[in-house]
């Protein structure tokens, strides 16, 4: 029986919708509706990748805080409340004639900074002579007090200008070494020293107690180092660069020599500037001669309490040592001065020689007192310590790499190899290996016989 051309209208839509449902549910049960075609414009954008998220190193562990290493100096409020220094030590009075100015260098590490100000002091240097250079990189900070002790950059500008009574001057950024070594030759000649002396901030200085020479009576360390450039200020003496005490943590500079010479070489930024400068010092008939003037010590730590280096009062002392809160019996009477070369004097001498060989022996390295403190979060010019010691490091390391570049190699006897000042940045890399020098005679040849076939040929041209 035939259907009616209304019911078959209507069973040809229900079939087609029911094809079309069972479709869709096997494709969705086979996952194949993912491989079909998407028509332009509807295909969706695909999902973006996760965005990255730092990655941090280790934290590294948390140094002990520093105490401060000057306690009385600490509590002062006037130089008098000091220890005085040892009689035998006292700086000439009136001030001797000659300029004797004496740089530190600092950028961080407070406790051997003020230990070698404080070294220099009591082995008889002059406090209005000694210039403690702010090269922290932290611009006025330091001078308006806004540093914690924690912090590797700090430094007590107003205990060394008030109590201590020495000069500080602030670098306007932070100096590599061979840039501070400039800083302090221009601040010489802005001044008119044709002589000044600089020391490390981690050598401190004794006078040798010891010390006789021919009868003559006895000297502070400051008092012999004055001897040693009277010496070299004397007609005919040579030209003469500089003195070296105990290698070079103390010494004695010919202003006008280092000018001579350029100055640093800036592009050598740390190590192997000295090498640079001393060969071109040398190059130039300039002499860099060694002297004495006391005991001068290479250290990577410094003293709970800088006392020690006064030691004790001495006779002509008229205050007593602060003391704590009132105790329940009155303070034992301050020690008399026992004189030169005590058993105190030599104490002292045995801690300093156990701190040397400490940093000497240290297998983590002879400079871990730069990196010795990481506080300071959220103070002016803040700086991640690990971090910055290892951009000195890279800084470091491309010094080198400059140096070797400038003299074609990378030990520091130049002018052992046969290289003088003009040779610098004109020689091949590795000049000296063999395979180098025969490259050199193989590329000579080529050109001797290439400019003889030319002369021959323009010699037949001419003849022709």
């Amino acid at each position: 029986m035939l259907l009616s051309q209304g019911r078959l209208r209507q069973t040809i839509i229900l079939g087609a919708l029911a094809f079309v449902v069972a479709s869709g549910l096997c494709l969705y049960k086979t996952n194949l509706y993912e491989k079909l075609p998407v028509p332009a414009g509807l295909k969706p954008e695909p999902s973006p990748p996760p965005k990255p998220t730092p990655i941090y190193k280790a934290t590294p562990e948390p140094r002990p805080d520093i105490t401060d290493n000057f306690p009385r100096a600490a509590s002062a409020k006037s130089p008098s409340d000091l220890p005085e220094i040892p009689p035998w030590n006292d700086p000439p009075e009136p001030h001797v004639d000659e300029k004797t100015p004496l740089f530190i260098g600092f950028t961080r590490n407070w406790r051997l900074l003020q230990q070698v100000v404080v070294s220099y002091i009591t082995a008889g240097w002059p406090a209005e002579d000694i210039y403690v250079i702010d090269n922290s990189g932290v611009m006025l900070s330091n001078q308006n007090g806004l540093l914690g002790l924690q912090n590797p950059f700090y430094l007590d500008h107003k205990r060394l200008t008030d109590i201590l009574k020495i000069k500080v001057l602030t670098t306007p950024t932070l100096l590599t070494f061979a840039q501070l070594q400039n800083f302090m030759t221009f601040n010489a000649l802005e001044n008119g020293w044709e002589h000044y002396f600089w020391a490390h901030m981690d050598s401190p200085a004794v006078s040798d107690e010891e010390y006789e020479e021919d009868g003559q009576p006895y000297k502070s360390l400051y008092m012999r180092a004055l001897t040693v450039m009277r010496e070299t200020m004397k007609p005919g003496y040579g030209p003469l660069a500089a003195r070296w005490f105990a290698y070079d943590r103390l010494t004695l500079v010919r202003t006008q020599a280092y000018v001579d010479v350029g100055g640093w070489d800036t592009l050598i930024p740390f190590y192997m500037g000295d090498c640079d400068m001393h060969e071109r010092l040398w190059m130039r008939n300039f002499t860099i001669e060694d002297a004495k003037a006391g005991l001068v010590y290479d250290v990577a730590s410094a003293v709970d309490d800088l006392e020690m280096f006064y030691r004790r009062k001495s006779d002509k002392a008229k205050r007593e040592d602060a003391a704590p809160p009132p105790p329940p019996e009155p303070p034992a009477p301050v020690p008399k001065s026992d004189g030169r070369n005590s058993p105190e004097y030599h104490e002292l001498l045995k801690k300093l020689d156990e701190m040397q060989r400490a940093k000497n022996d240290d297998k983590a390295g002879r400079n871990t007192w730069q990196s010795a403190q990481h506080g300071g979060h959220g103070e002016p010019f803040y700086r991640d310590g690990p971090g910055f010691e290892q951009g000195i490091s890279m800084t470091m390391n491309f010094g080198r790499d400059i140096f070797e570049a400038k003299w074609g190699r990378g030990q520091c006897d130049i002018r052992a190899a046969g290289l003088g000042e003009d040779d610098a940045w004109r020689v091949v890399p590795d000049w000296e290996k063999e395979e180098v020098q025969q490259r050199a005679r193989d590329e000579r040849r080529r050109e001797t016989k290439k400019r003889l076939a030319k002369e021959k040929a323009e010699k037949k041209k001419g003849n022709g």
